[in-house]
């Protein structure tokens, strides 16, 4: 199986946002992704706002950008075409990973062939995969280099997973992980990350001639790895954000993972400890947060916090040269401070007892405005228990105020 690596521009970056579409009375889920794609339809920037495997999805996808900056001033406006889009067919957008409370089997297939196919594929697994994540690509100029980058991110993915987490709840219960998503990622087959023994585009290509000519595979999109190369963009894919509750923190990863690669060029290949620490440290990060452990192979043992306030401090100088320090302050508070999405979801339950209210909450944010401390009565619709079993991780006098991290954004 031969890719040709299509080459891109260095340190050129574009992101995916996988989003909720929401119910206006219930706060539930609602398949309304081809109403939603119809209204739309008239925009110039249409092509950028795309269906995912179930009708409760909604995709947007920048253009390519040199500047985080960019990035986000392109984002921001995809968000409110899509948000006037909605207001049109009355349903809400929400980030996060998972929705709070809504059921799989409730969840319709898209009508399209890779959707169809992968429901026969992976039956009920399709349905329970109407989760959402943040897909970051980072442009790179040749194979070899692709897969080296791809290895050399890998002991990260901690700290974009612990930054990212929005996903406490699923199926009406505290899960108990700050990033409840990667759980069902972790059912696929093919799921997982780069094997430590591909050195290179070669050794790439021939894993992948021997997983097709096994029938393990049909192309490169089976494969759901954490980080991926794709070569029909020239970029490095990282997949394992939930997608954030506003565009801003979106976007500041954006920059994050950009001037992290940057730095990252000039670095060796992680030693042979790295692929050993792996699924631990991404457990940790996924279960904890940035309050969760992590085993650096030089440093040893530390709280992933730690590790990831070291690390800012040593790609800070290359965020100033790409134009994008300012971006990465907000995740040094949240660093700092160890809170983020997902405990802000938690207080918001503590508070409400309300999971559809959380849902309300993170529409708002979404939409960039600052979410109301009064409960609004939701209009009666089918009873249906939610519940939130497990104890919320958190005090009973947390505020309802606005996440830290946006409010800088918001105000």
């Amino acid at each position: 199986m031969k890719y040709s690596f299509k080459r891109s521009d260095p340190l050129t970056l574009g992101i995916e946002l996988e989003l909720q579409i929401i119910h206006p009375v219930t706060r539930d889920l609602i398949s309304a992704a081809d109403q939603l794609l119809a209204a739309a339809a008239s925009h110039p920037s249409a092509d950028r706002i795309k269906p995912e495997i179930t009708k409760a999805m909604i995709e947007l996808n920048s253009e390519v950008h040199g500047s985080a900056p960019e990035l986000l001033t392109e984002v921001k406006a995809l968000r409110d075409v899509l948000i006037n889009a909605a207001d049109l067919v009355n349903v809400g957008i929400a980030g996060g990973g998972c929705h709070p409370f809504m059921s799989w089997k409730d969840r319709d297939i898209f009508d399209a062939p890779r959707f169809h196919y992968l429901s026969e594929t992976y039956g009920y697994l399709a349905q329970q995969f109407t989760v959402f994540g943040q897909h970051i690509h980072i442009g790179v100029e040749k194979g070899d280099e692709a897969i080296a980058i791809s290895q050399k991110l890998a002991p990260y993915v901690p700290h974009f997973v612990a930054l990212a987490a929005s996903s406490p709840f699923f199926e009406g219960v505290d899960t108990q992980f700050m990033c409840g998503r990667l759980n069902a990622l972790n059912a696929f087959p093919l799921s997982g990350s780069l094997p430590p023994d591909i050195h290179g585009w070669k050794d790439f290509e021939q894993h992948l001639e021997q997983l097709q000519q096994s029938g393990l595979i049909e192309s490169i999109k089976d494969l759901y790895w954490d980080i991926r190369p794709k070569p029909e963009f020239g970029t490095v894919e990282l997949r394992v954000c939930d997608t954030p509750l506003s565009v801003d923190r979106a976007c500041q990863l954006a920059a994050f993972a950009q001037a992290l690669v940057a730095w990252l060029h000039s670095q060796p290949i992680p030693g042979q400890l790295a692929p050993l620490c792996y699924r631990t440290n991404r457990f940790q990060a996924a279960r904890y947060g940035l309050g969760g452990y992590y085993v650096d192979e030089r440093q040893g043992k530390e709280r992933l916090y730690e590790h990831l306030l070291r690390t800012l401090d040593q790609v800070q100088p290359f965020a100033e040269s790409l134009g994008s320090a300012a971006m990465l302050e907000p995740l040094y508070e949240q660093a700092r401070r160890r809170q983020g999405d997902a405990d802000w979801m938690r207080e918001r339950h503590a508070e409400l007892n309300s999971l559809p209210e959380v849902v309300s909450a993170c529409m708002q944010v979404f939409r960039g405005e600052s979410p109301s401390t009064e409960v609004e009565p939701l209009a009666p619709s089918t009873p249906r228990r939610i519940r939130a079993l497990s104890e919320p991780i958190i005090g009973r006098n947390a505020s309802l105020a606005v996440p830290p991290a946006y409010k800088n954004v918001l105000h």
